[in-house]
Parts: C-alpha cells; structure tokens; sequence
C-alpha cells in the first residue's frame, strides 16, 4: 500500500480534512483536489481543480490509484443540488476511467430504497449509482448521522438543544436512526483502504445505538446539564420544520433545510458485514457527543 498516490476530493470539508490527516499517518501519497487557488493542506500535495469544471479534472487525476469521493453539491445553494451531484460525478468518472484509476471509496447516506425518499438521499444513492458504473472497482459506505465538531448534523442537533428548551416538531421525531462517531467514520474509510477484501463493495456503517431523533436530542440536552420538552405534533410537516430549524441553527439552509427533509426516512444498518472485515470498539452514541465537544472546546 506504501507510496500509492490516493487522491480526496471534498477535502476541505468536514471529512475530508480529517480524512487526509488519516491518510497521512499511514505513509500515502496523499493528493488533495481543492477548488480555491492558494489553498494549503498539511503534509500533503493539493492540487486546483472543481468537478463541475472537467478541464480541470486530468492533472488531479493523474497517476491516481485510489481516489475518494467526499463531494456534495448542497453547499453550494439549495436550488438545483442533485443535478450539480450529477453532473460533478459524471465528470469525475470521465477523469478517472481516462487516467486507469483502480478504485475509488465514496461516503454516501443510509436509507430505504423507493419512491418517498427525500431529495437528499435520492441524490446520494444516484450518485453511487453513477460511481459504480465507472471501469474502475467502487466501495460504498453508507452512513446516517455523522457525529463530530463541524459536522452538518452536530451542529443543529447542538444549536436546538442549547436554544429550545421546549420543542414543537413534526413525528420525524420518532424517527430510529444509528448515529456514527466520526472517529469510526474514518477508521472505516482508511480500512477500506487497506483491506482489498473491501473493493467493490456496499456497506452500511452505523454506532452501536439505535434510537429515534427525539432520544438523540434528549440525550445530548442531559449531557449538555439541559432539561428538553419535546412535542411532536402530526401537522407540523418536515419541511415547515426545516424553516425553522434554518432559523434557529447556524447551519446554512441549502444544507440544513434538505438533511431535515430526509428525517422522515429511517437510517439504520440493515447489513454488518463491515464489522467483520474492520472490526472496530464502536463509539457510543452519549461518547461521541462528549468527544465532539470537547473538541470544540480545545
């Protein structure tokens, strides 16, 4: 594995940063495919180009063995983000059939195949379907709620809990979902890496709890020492929700407002098989939290 060039797109986000100081530890040639010009990355090689921009996509792209793909068009505005995800994959599976790349790992979401799918996971799934149908070999994890500092989801479950102590929502609430550290996150995706035994694959990566939003919230209330008062009504829609949550959150609505949207669909593994292969000591739901936030506080 020493020495192969790995490319990460998306590396200046919330996964991507983390993710390349992983890749780093691990003796990888590790190139970084960044959109603003003067963008320095620690310890690794970054390199200019967008994705909705193919001539920019050969020089990242070459010598490339793996790459990752961490790419999501939602921050860049709410309006038209699945045929941006569309576009920005097709454009990357060009590149990288073109330069012989041999695998690439992309982090998509959990949630039910079908027609009642939000927009958000109905974009996630299309472009894993764009994804795989490139030459090259892709792995899929699929995750739901990413637990970390700087995360989309931590950042507006945090701001609710600290600003609404009395909650009225719509019966998302009810809602299981299996939210993931990402610490695990990441331990996944860099043993993916290393484990070949992974290459081609789906897999679904999830915490050890399984419980509804409501339960999320009140626990990251008891250990934020907050009392929480919960009323889910059935008239209060998922995205009259999303008005609000924008809000009340500091999350930007073109990211905040699709996310609540696709609370009404249950995210939990329907599937283990990644346990087997990267055996981890999974973070806890309540551990994670307290992790994250003394991160933000260090």
């Amino acid at each position: 594995m020493n020495r192969k060039t790995v490319l990460v797109t998306g590396a200046t986000g919330f996964i991507g940063r983390l993710l390349t100081q992983a890749l780093c530890a691990e003796d990888l040639q590790v190139r970084c495919l960044v959109r603003k010009a003067g963008t320095s990355l620690t310890n690794c090689e970054t390199v200019q180009g967008d994705l909705l921009e193919p001539a920019t996509l050969p020089g990242a792209m070459s010598g490339v063995d793996t790459a990752y793909y961490l790419v999501h068009a939602m921050a860049g505005g709410q309006e038209g983000f699945e045929r941006r995800d569309r576009d920005a994959a097709e454009n990357f599976v060009r590149a990288a059939e073109k330069a012989a790349v041999r695998r690439v790992i992309y982090l998509g979401g959990l949630g039910e195949t079908g027609d009642d799918l939000s927009e958000h996971l109905k974009s996630r799934l299309e472009v894993a379907d764009i994804l795989r149908s490139g030459t090259f070999s892709t792995t899929f994890l699929r995750a739901a709620i990413i637990i970390g500092a700087g995360g989309a989801s931590f950042e507006m479950v945090k701001a609710l809990v600290e600003r609404l102590p009395v909650m009225i929502t719509p019966r998302w609430v009810t809602t299981l979902c299996q939210p993931i550290a990402v610490e695990d996150v990441i331990s996944y995706l860099v043993g993916c890496m290393k484990d070949e035994r992974t290459t081609g694959g789906t897999f679904d990566i999830g915490g050890p709890d399984v419980i509804t939003y409501k339960e999320m919230m009140e626990r990251f209330g008891r250990i934020r020492g907050r009392h929480l008062y919960i009323l889910p009504v059935p008239v209060l829609t998922p995205r009259l929700s999303s008005y609000w949550v924008g809000f009340i959150t500091p999350v930007a609505p073109s990211v905040s407002m699709p996310l609540i949207e696709g609370l009404k669909n249950e995210v939990i593994c329907r599937e283990h098989a990644i346990r087997e292969l990267i055996p981890l000591a999974l973070t806890s739901y309540d551990d994670a939290v307290r992790r994250s936030l003394d991160a933000e506080n260090s």
